[in-house]
């Protein structure tokens, strides 16, 4: 099956543009500043790029059709997501759900097949294009809905994913997938549905290996191709544990998650290698993973990301992992199977 995540244009860099920077996620994010990201990252060879509705109520899905529409429609990839649906509200607070300077709409969830068809056709309005080539249903977990996420559950695969379906067959959408933070919901719903894709942030990284023992061999079985985010873990792999304010999960990094840490940036500064570096490449060695979706915000992290993703690891460094049950057994590092 060819992937829906085309790698960067030099070759087997599998690294793509996460939208959420676009919708000023925890601070502004200028529209030059946007525009500028968004050129450096397609001159670099960057062709697979994920946006959603509630990246800054629209504002990252408009940012992103700006910036795609001049080019050949087929020459990338382009992903959003239904759950959520915006309504326009002159008094719309401006900071919502950790998004600061958003546009005047206030956002609800609607998982229904009337919700799910209006989604995607306000999203392709916003962006000013056509066709999407991939949809994830979005955050579909208990940690969203609590407990009516049964309810949201049985609704997504009585409503929504069938509604996908169709668009599919009318030729507005390519693939049909989920864009969750939890494996147990993807793991529900393949029990009952068919997915083409899965965009799963935070259950697969240096320190969260929880996707690996099920979820990662089931999507290979399915033929589900995996984008991953989050592997930063919201920060603490990205900025290590010296400035004192590391996140883990979007919440200050707890001491277990802290001292796991330390020892990996100590086996880092042994072997010259960035913990960054570490964190993306570890990623992307999983044979499920087609793609890992960098949440850059500005031109210098999309290149540190470049960087990062091309910087060389001695296979010392992963065997010093694993002796320090820092990596499980089963885990692939790059360069080699587990």
């Amino acid at each position: 099956m060819n992937s829906f995540f085309p790698s960067c244009l030099d070759g087997n860099l599998r690294l793509g543009l996460g939208g959420a920077a676009l919708g000023n996620l925890f601070s502004v994010v200028s529209d030059a500043q946007s525009q500028a990201l968004l050129e450096a990252a397609w001159a670099s060879g960057c062709r697979s790029f994920d946006t959603a509705p509630h990246y800054g109520h629209g504002r990252s899905e408009r940012r992103l059709g700006d910036a795609l529409r001049p080019h050949v429609r087929d020459s990338y990839a382009l992903s959003s997501k239904v759950g959520r649906l915006l309504t326009p509200n002159p008094d719309a607070a401006r900071e919502q759900h950790g998004y600061v300077d958003v546009l005047p709409f206030d956002q609800h969830w609607d998982y229904s097949a009337a919700g799910t068809r209006r989604s995607i056709e306000d999203s392709l309005q916003r962006l000013g294009l056509a066709s999407l080539d991939v949809v994830y249903v979005h955050d579909l977990d208990r940690a969203n809905h609590g407990e009516q996420a049964p309810a949201v559950l049985r609704q997504v695969i009585e409503e929504t994913l069938p509604t996908l379906q169709q668009l599919k067959h009318e030729g507005l959408i390519r693939a049909v997938g989920l864009g969750v933070n939890d494996t147990q919901v993807v793991l529900d719903v393949l029990r009952h549905a068919d997915l083409d894709a899965l965009l799963l942030a935070g259950r697969y990284s240096l320190l969260d290996h929880s996707a690996l023992p099920e979820l990662l061999p089931l999507c290979l079985q399915r033929g589900v191709r995996i984008a991953l985010g989050g592997v930063f873990n919201s920060g603490i792999l990205a900025t290590g544990t010296q400035n004192g304010q590391a996140t883990f999960n979007y919440a200050p990094a707890s001491g277990d998650w802290l001292d796991r840490t330390r020892q990996i940036e100590a086996i880092c500064a042994i072997h010259d290698v960035p913990l960054r570096a570490a964190a993306l490449q570890f990623a992307a060695a999983h044979a499920a993973v087609d793609i890992v979706m960098l949440g850059a915000r500005h031109v210098a992290e999309w290149e540190d990301g470049l960087a990062m993703m091309r910087h060389p690891i001695p296979s010392t460094f992963w065997q010093a992992l694993r002796e320090a049950r820092l990596l499980p057994d089963a885990a692939p590092t790059p360069g080699g199977a587990a």
